[in-house]
């Protein structure tokens, strides 16, 4: 589990690539200082293992489901990425529930400025996951925890402070750029508990055929 406020940007320094199965090694320097093996860091929204590590860099393999869904297939060595350790029970929580699972990528379609802010609008690949994106909700991009200023059918607006993009790999990234996306994991178990269907097991205990959630359902279990 992450925040979404990058610790640190570190850089792509070599990769090796099979099919659809990658090997990255990735310079870093602040989030060595504790790391372990098997430990979680997430790589511009990605969570991924710690395989092996020196005092420079430290080494994750990316499997096939996760190069499908994320923008990591097309970084190249020297390319900065955003970096954030898994969070610590205790500390401080700044961002918002980030899983480091992403939902899919996106186009930066603008960029642009108001007064002192930096907007962002994007463009998802897969347009569903604009049912999950709300104005004044949370969105995570590149690993990044931002709050959604604007959002149409097809697209949404972030607006970003100085700071926050000083410090991450965002303010490399332009018009045309390609952008991991994880939407608020709250919102989609929501979703998903309220259209779930059910298995075969339910289909046949329910008159019409499936397990879904409705109002009279909640009201004869108490909820309301």
């Amino acid at each position: 589990m992450f925040t979404g406020l990058i610790e640190e940007i570190g850089a792509l320094k070599r990769s090796f690539k099979q099919g659809e199965a990658m090997l990255l090694v990735v310079e870093a320097n602040r989030i060595l200082k504790d790391v372990a093996l098997g430990d979680s860091i997430s790589v511009n929204g990605v969570c991924l293992t710690v395989t092996a590590f020196d005092s420079r860099s430290f080494t994750v393999d990316v499997m096939p489901q996760t190069y499908r869904h994320s923008n990591l297939k097309d970084i190249r060595p020297g390319e900065p990425l955003n970096l954030e350790r898994a969070m610590m029970a205790g500390g401080r929580f700044g961002g918002h529930l980030v899983q480091g699972h992403v939902d899919g990528t996106a186009d930066i379609v603008a960029r642009g400025s108001d007064a002192n802010a930096v907007v962002f609008t994007i463009r998802p690949h897969d347009e569903k996951l604009m049912r999950y994106v709300i104005p004044q909700g949370s969105v995570t991009l590149d690993g990044i925890s931002l709050t959604v200023a604007t959002a149409d059918r097809n697209s949404f607006a972030v607006s970003i402070i100085p700071h926050t993009l000083k410090e991450t790999a965002l303010q490399h990234k332009g018009a045309g750029g390609v952008i991991n996306v994880e939407c608020d994991v709250l919102g989609k178990y929501v979703d998903h508990l309220l259209h779930y269907k059910g298995g075969d097991e339910a289909k046949e205990d329910k008159p019409d055929g499936g397990g879904k959630i409705t109002a009279a359902f909640l009201a004869e279990n108490g909820f309301f």
